[in-house]
């Protein structure tokens, strides 16, 4: 026993003397006998509390950087109550673990205001299932891979990110070639005993899907069913969470907002010296398909303040406007109980309550024409003594894509009034025609219909923005495709979601950047309470930022984001003016790419000819 003890005594002894060999070296290696003694002689006449202080920050300037030692996942309620993730980041700093940031990030799905119970049941599962593998490969791969890189090469994390994603990505494929060969092999085709008969040829002079009577030289194209969503690998939004949050992290341990962490990712040589706000696009009204009466065109009826204004004057005027709103509609008689069309086909009588606040933080109106929402807030500013197109401008959210009825192929614009894609271009102009203080269509059309995405942006795109959002492709896709303008349009809405890491942020908008396209940074359906998204909004140097309406808590705290980096940039002298809207005409854009292309080889010429 005493041995025993002695041995342990032993080799704790010998423990220590290695330990503190390895002290004297370190020490000699960085010359800290000298600088203790002139950190000594300079604090002679301090008291002791105070040399123990300094001797503190000496050795923490001597620690070795922080690096990361523990990612964590977990499950928690979003905005609108359902689940999502968030993601914390421990470094270790001066060899203890510490926590030091997290972050709330939203699911890419959409909030169903008027699905069926049970395609409501079955989004819930997929929306719980992809949280929850999120938070396993937080909490399991991830975590490993991570530790031990810095915090603050972003670089580095992204692409430690980027690998684990593609393996993911590799595996599905794989598991799902396996299930279908295992089908394929389990269930035997069939062959038919008697080959089906041909189609009876057509008429002479009748072309296919000609109706009787009908003029030879008018021919309606078809519609175009439904391009397949782009799948989203089920766990996806832990790459983009954690990249968020590791850049929080770099921010807080640097000691500055991470809008300038962003900044500095953005501009990797030289920072700029001042950076400008966002202009705001904030929903004021909806009108949508889920809103009672009628009219299905205008998800959202969005104000844009005047860029002469700040931030704070913008938001003050836009509560006076959202108040006179409100008095308005309490004055207004109660909608007819007529039925409109759900999503999931049934009907439904209009809500008994004129106005109420939808999940985008702005009020659902009952109205049945496509004007009355545009005169309302006309009305309402010239009251209060705006002008419109002068302090303030619109811009309409159209969700095309919410809108079409396959069974007729046209879009259903108001409940009974359908309209086709060549005659939804002839309403916006008139549109834009009569109400000039329109300056934006998002989403007018479906990304199907790229003819009329064509058409409006000549007749339009010199006094107004068509704006891309559920029509453009994932940012994931767009840098791998590296086409911008499929639909052509003046600019796309751009989210923080899925596998979007930190770097794909940056590099999607210097390309964007690179062709003249404007940048809108767009808060999802179902958002959290973070406000991160201000921050990156501001450090990517976006042209817009569009945060939904100004009620609903997980929205006004964005708002109350902007205002602090307006106040914290304007004390720091380094808040950047923010231009006159401006519009630049896609058709001469797409003519200069022609000129830089350089002209076609003749039989280039010829194919283009021939295809004409």
């Amino acid at each position: 026993m005493g041995e025993e003890g002695g041995g342990r005594s032993c080799g704790t002894t010998r423990e220590l003397q290695k330990l503190k060999q390895q002290a004297l070296e370190y020490y000699r290696e960085n010359d800290v006998p000298r600088r203790l003694e002139e950190l000594l002689n300079s604090t002679f006449y301090l008291q002791p509390a105070d040399v123990y202080g300094h001797l503190a920050n000496c050795f923490s300037k001597l620690a070795k950087p922080p690096t990361i030692c523990k990612v964590v996942g977990k499950n928690v309620l979003d905005g609108v109550g359902l689940p999502t993730l968030q993601v914390e980041i421990f470094c270790t700093i001066q060899n203890f673990p510490k926590n030091i940031c997290s972050v709330v990030v939203a699911t890419h799905f959409e909030v169903q205001e008027n699905a069926s119970p049970e395609l409501v049941e079955a989004e819930e599962a997929d929306r719980l299932q992809a949280v929850s593998t999120a938070v396993q490969w937080v909490n399991e791969a991830i975590t490993q891979e991570l530790q031990g890189v810095a915090p603050s090469d972003q670089a580095a994390v992204d692409q430690v990110l980027r690998a684990f994603f593609e393996s993911k990505v590799q595996e599905d494929k794989e598991r799902r070639e396996l299930d279908r060969s295992l089908e394929d092999s389990a269930v035997p085709t069939p062959v038919p005993l008697i080959p089906p008969a041909p189609p009876p040829p057509l008429p002479p002079g009748k072309k296919k899907g000609q109706k009787q009577g009908a003029k030879d030289s008018f021919i309606e194209k078809p519609v175009l069913p439904p391009e397949p969503a782009e799948p989203v690998l089920c766990g996806s939004m832990a790459i983009g969470a954690v990249s968020l949050a590791v850049a929080k992290t770099c921010a807080m341990l640097s000691d500055r907002p991470l809008y300038l962490t962003v900044a500095a990712l953005k501009h990797p040589q030289e920072q700029p010296a001042k950076l400008t706000l966002p202009l705001l696009m904030v929903s004021m009204v909806s009108c949508g398909k889920s809103s009672p009466g009628k009219l299905n065109l205008m998800k959202e009826v969005i104000c844009i303040p005047h860029p002469g204004l700040t931030a704070k004057q913008g938001v003050e005027m836009l509560m006076e406007i959202q108040k006179q709103i409100n008095k308005t509609l309490e004055v207004l008689p109660p909608p007819k109980a007529e039925p409109k069309k759900g999503h999931n086909g049934s009907k439904r009588g209009h809500q008994p309550v004129t106005g109420k606040m939808s999940h985008l933080g702005c009020l659902t109106i009952t109205y049945d024409t496509i004007e009355q929402p545009l005169i309302l807030i006309q009305g309402i500013c010239a009251n209060l003594g705006l002008e419109m197109g002068t302090n303030l401008h619109l811009a309409i959210n159209c969700a095309a894509h919410e809108l079409m009825d396959y069974s007729k192929g046209k879009y259903e614009v108001m409940t009974g009034a359908h309209k086709s894609a060549a005659e939804m271009v002839d309403l916006y102009v008139d549109l834009a025609t009569r109400f000039p203080s329109v300056i934006a269509f998002i989403d007018p059309f479906r990304k199907e219909d790229s003819e009329q995405w064509d058409s409006l942006s000549n007749a339009l795109g010199s006094r107004c923005y068509i704006i891309a959002a559920s029509a453009s492709k994932s940012i994931s896709r767009l840098l791998e495709d590296g086409a911008i303008s499929t639909p052509k349009s003046s600019g796309l809405i751009l989210k923080h979601t899925n596998q979007t890491t930190m770097s794909d942020l940056v590099e999607v908008t210097n390309l964007l950047d690179s062709k003249k396209h404007i940048s809108i940074l767009g808060s999802p359906d179902a958002e959290s309470s973070d406000d991160s998204l201000v921050d990156l909004a501001v450090g990517l140097g976006v042209r817009f930022i569009k945060l939904g309406g100004l009620s609903r808590g997980e929205r006004v705290t964005k708002y109350n984001r902007v205002f602090a980096i307006e106040d914290e940039l304007v004390q720091n002298r380094a808040l950047g003016f923010n231009e006159e809207l401006t519009f630049s005409d896609l058709n001469e854009e797409d003519g200069k790419a022609a000129e830089a292309a350089g002209p076609l080889s003749p039989a280039e010429a010829g194919e283009e000819s021939a295809e004409v």
